[in-house]
């Protein structure tokens, strides 16, 4: 008997969602950095062990939106938790339980269907950067946060069922009995991908996606929101990956005096790459393209 099923990871930005994926896959299925909305398609990571296989999907970081982009991410977060297994809620150890983690909680149990619907789970994260102590105390201010917008939204009985586990997805502490509860929640089913595959992203999509990571490190607050990234030419060993930014400003932001910072970004996202892959970067402007309906859906956001 094979055991599969989904695992849906919500989050306000900047939580560690797609660090927690890529640690309980244990590859690097998603690219991860410090700047907000880092992650902007439901990414799938797939972990197949024995008879079991799960699927952790990865999602945009719910927010507030400012653009239409915005505005999309976030419904794609949320309906990547529809008819899933297992609902991912994650909270950080060292910050206050927001207004931002509410509306996370309160997604996850508004998914909750009554008593069969999706196991549900709150991880408190980043446990690596407090003490003891503090992890007890967000354990528990989690679950009043729960008890209380269960309460305002009649989830009472989803709230019954909510469990707790504290983790650093960076150390990989406390990954293992969230795995151990994940595996158990499973249900049967053949494996819905290969057992040998870790993720569904496809070889130019995360060609591009490694391109945009190094470019929001190196940009760090000052352009992430304005770049998108894809592959406009791929024919083996040579790819051709498009930066597109809003304005002509940001187009030398994102090149750099003499072209040093565009070089850097082509060397780090390179190592990362097969070797002989040659790769090539363009710059392109699209004017304000977060905020346009026409060219979101060409990006396919």
């Amino acid at each position: 008997m094979t055991r599969a099923g989904f695992v849906a990871v919500l989050g306000r930005p900047n939580v560690g969602k797609s660090t927690l994926v890529n640690q309980l896959v244990g590859a690097k299925v998603a690219i991860t950095a410090a700047s907000p909305n880092t992650t902007r398609h439901a990414i799938r990571g797939i972990l197949s062990e024995g008879d079991t296989q799960i699927i952790l999907v990865d999602t945009p970081g719910l927010h507030r939106p400012r653009t239409t982009l915005g505005g999309r991410l976030n419904e794609t977060a949320r309906a990547a938790a529809d008819g899933v297994d297992v609902i991912l809620a994650v909270i950080e150890a060292n910050s206050s339980i927001g207004p931002g983690d509410r509306h996370v909680i309160e997604t996850m149990l508004r998914q909750a269907r009554g008593a069969s619907g999706p196991q549900l789970i709150v991880v408190v994260n980043k446990i690596d950067r407090v003490g003891k102590t503090a992890v007890a105390e967000q354990l528990l201010a989690a679950s009043v946060a729960v008890e209380e917008i269960a309460a305002s939204i009649n989830r009472e009985e989803a709230a019954q069922r909510v469990e707790y586990f504290p983790v650093s997805a960076k150390s990989g502490e406390g990954a293992a009995a969230l795995l151990e509860q994940l595996t158990g929640a499973m249900p049967e089913s053949p494996f819905l991908f290969p057992d040998e595959e870790v993720s569904d992203v496809t070889e130019a999509m995360w060609i591009a996606e490694l391109v945009r990571e190094q470019l929001i490190r190196k940009t760090m607050q000052e352009l992430p929101h304005s770049i998108h990234c894809r592959v406009s030419e791929f024919e083996w060993p040579h790819v051709t990956v498009e930066i597109l930014v809003e304005r002509e400003s940001q187009k030398g932001m994102v090149i750099g005096k003499g072209g040093a910072l565009l070089k850097d970004v082509g060397i780090a996202a390179r190592s990362q790459l097969p070797e002989g892959l040659y790769l090539e970067l363009r710059v392109k402007v699209e004017p304000g393209w977060q905020k346009r309906d026409d060219v979101l859906d060409r990006f396919g956001y």
